[in-house]
């Protein structure tokens, strides 16, 4: 599971507005609105029928296409893998109800939502949790603003506080012998590596997070993940 949590503090009362005002179901079309139409998507809504869940009795979720696979994104939990196979895509799209046991064996039942009129994402909102799908927005933009990247990454990364392990997700290219890295946590902010540690995941979140991490993994952006 990807959690993106690692907001600085001065990023808080900025952030604080939106996110008090944001419902669950607003967040999850926010969520929509940035990887937009160019990337496979449903919004829905979700029974949970067991007591006690970590989950409300309605969640609202969007389970989008990446990179082959499904990935399930709620602001409580941030984005995590939905699909339980390679290459099954066509089947798993047709019935989510075994991957959604997967998550939690409350979600017995579970409806699609009709796609709001489409719609910019609103600008400066930052997604709660999304440091996953606000890392693949970015990408996207780029591309688009007719910016490529060069060896674009997905860099997710997990660390330990207590008995909790925290995931956060970043992007980042290389230019100039460099790597760069965009960070949703502190947007604005350059962040830039020496090259050696574009091979390296633990090493550059390391050197992001300055503690100890972990787990780090790359994610490749396929063309077809990034472009319109």
């Amino acid at each position: 599971m990807l959690r993106c949590c690692l907001i600085p503090a001065w990023l808080v009362l900025f952030a604080v507005s939106w996110l008090r005002a944001a419902t669950p179901l607003d967040n999850a079309r926010h969520a929509q609105a940035l990887l937009g139409p160019g990337i496979w998507s449903q919004l829905i809504e979700i029974e949970n029928v067991a007591p006690g869940s970590r989950y409300p009795a309605v969640v609202h979720a969007l389970v989008f296409e990446f990179v082959g696979i499904l990935w399930f994104y709620t602001d409580a939990d941030g984005t995590q893998s939905f699909s339980t196979h390679r290459d099954n895509l066509a089947a798993e799209k047709a019935d989510f109800a075994p991957l959604l046991r997967d998550i939690d064996p409350g979600f017995k039942r579970w409806r699609v939502l009709p796609m709001s009129p489409a719609a910019p994402p609103e600008a400066g909102r930052p997604l709660q949790n999304g440091c996953f799908i606000e890392s693949l927005a970015i990408a996207r933009a780029r591309v688009l603003a007719g910016r490529p990247l060069r060896a674009a990454r997905l860099l997710s990364y997990y660390m330990n506080e207590g008995a909790t392990r925290i995931g956060h997700t970043v992007l980042i290219h290389e230019t100039g012998g460099r790597v760069e890295v965009f960070d949703p946590g502190r947007p604005g902010t350059p962040l830039s590596f020496p090259r050696h540690m574009a091979g390296e995941p633990i090493v550059l979140a390391r050197a992001l997070e300055r503690r100890e991490i972990a787990l780090a993994r790359f994610l490749a952006l396929e063309s077809e993940s990034v472009a319109g």
